[in-house]
C-alpha cells in the first residue's frame, strides 16, 4: 500500500485554472457592439518579469452610468462551463480574465459612464499575494474630468499616471499594464 505525503499546511496557490476563469470572461460588451473598446495589458512582478498566472477582475458602470449589469451574469452554465447570463447581447459590467504565459490579459467592454471621471475598477489576484489588490483604470481622453477626480488629485503626478491607460494607435484600444511592486508600481487602493 502506497502512503501519500502530507500536503503543505499553508498553500497559497494560485489555483485559478479550475473554477475561476470561464469562457468569455473578458467579454463584457456584446459581440459586434459598435461602441466596444478593447483594454489590455500585462501584469509584471517587481523585477519586471511577466506574471503568467494572475487573474484580473474588472467591474464597471454601463455607458449610462448604471451599475446593474446583466441579470444572472454570474450564473454558471453546467453544460458549457460558461455563465448563463452572458448571452452575447447584454452588457454585464463584470469580467474575469486569466493572464497568459506572457502575463497578458485582454477585455472587450464599453466605455463606462459616471457623473465624474469614468473608470473601471480592477482587482488583481496573483501568486505571492495573500490578499488581492484593487486599483482603477482611467481613460486618457477624460483629462478634464480626471483632473477633478478626488483619488487622482490626491496622488503625486508620477504615481497618478499608473492609473491612466494609454491610448493605442488603433482607435478604441487602450493599454493598462499593472506593476505589482518596484519602480513604476501601480497605485493600489486599501479599503477599510
Amino acid at each position: 500500500m502506497t502512503q501519500l505525503s502530507p500536503t503543505p499546511s499553508h498553500t497559497v496557490g494560485p489555483f485559478y485554472g479550475y473554477a475561476l476563469p470561464f469562457p468569455g470572461g473578458g467579454d463584457l460588451a456584446p459581440t459586434g457592439h459598435p461602441d466596444a473598446i478593447t483594454v489590455h495589458g500585462r501584469v509584471h512582478d517587481g523585477a519586471g518579469a511577466p506574471v503568467p498566472d494572475a487573474l484580473i477582475e474588472l467591474w464597471q458602470a454601463s455607458p449610462d452610468g448604471s451599475l446593474s449589469g446583466a441579470p444572472g451574469s454570474m450564473r454558471r452554465d453546467p453544460v458549457t462551463g460558461g455563465f448563463a447570463g452572458r448571452n452575447g447581447v447584454d452588457f454585464t459590467g463584470f469580467g474575469r480574465i486569466a493572464t497568459d504565459a506572457d502575463g497578458h490579459w485582454t477585455a472587450r467592454t464599453l466605455r463606462p459612464g459616471a457623473p465624474g471621471a469614468p473608470y473601471i475598477s480592477v482587482c488583481v489576484h496573483a501568486r505571492g499575494l495573500l490578499h488581492h489588490l484593487y486599483t482603477r483604470l482611467y481613460f486618457p481622453e477624460n483629462a478634464q474630468l480626471n483632473a477633478g477626480d478626488p483619488l487622482l488629485t490626491a496622488l503625486d503626478p508620477a504615481r497618478r499616471e499608473t492609473l491612466v491607460a494609454t491610448a493605442e494607435p488603433q482607435p478604441g484600444t487602450y493599454r493598462f499594464d499593472i506593476r505589482l511592486q518596484g519602480e513604476g508600481e501601480t497605485v493600489f487602493l486599501e479599503f477599510r
